[in-house]
């Protein structure tokens, strides 16, 4: 199972590359487009920081800080192997985000954003989605799912 998770992350990560480089070509000349209305819209935005745009310039701290991470995420896939095949998509969200927009800070200095809807303010991209979804479900696997948290309940 790790290692069909990191073939998972992987193609995410290609996906999100692939993405952006539609973004650079088509959307960057023209800056904005209005997808639906102003609900949501396509817009390009160069990111040189975190989240909502915190901490711009400080890309070499992030990406020291996600290679940890990541490298979290694939040394508890390969040596506590859960069972649950949730975590692995979990997983796989992950490290397919963090990669994707790894690829970003390394070889641009920004994370290439796009999508942006008004009932929610950054501008964010596929990678951004990934991440956060992951993170989420992380956050139900380990409060409902992980045998860690269970054998507590049972003390």
């Amino acid at each position: 199972m790790p290692a069909i998770a990191l073939i998972i992350g992987a193609l995410i990560a290609i996906i999100d590359q692939v993405i952006k480089l539609l973004v650079v070509n088509y959307l960057k000349p023209v800056g904005t487009v209005n997808v639906i209305g102003d609900v949501f819209k396509l817009t390009y935005v160069e990111n040189r920081g975190v989240a909502f745009g915190m901490f711009q310039g400080m890309q070499w701290v992030f990406v020291i800080i996600t290679v940890i991470m990541l490298a979290a995420v694939i040394y508890l896939m390969f040596k506590r192997r859960p069972k649950n095949k949730f975590f692995y998509v979990i997983s796989a969200l992950i490290i397919g985000g963090g990669i994707g927009n790894l690829i970003d800070r390394v070889f641009y200095g920004y994370v290439i954003d796009y999508l942006s809807l008004s009932f929610f303010p950054p501008v964010c991209n596929f990678a951004d989605y990934c991440i956060t979804i992951g993170v989420f479900l992380l956050a139900i696997y380990l409060l409902f799912f992980s045998e860690s948290f269970k054998k507590k309940k049972g003390s």
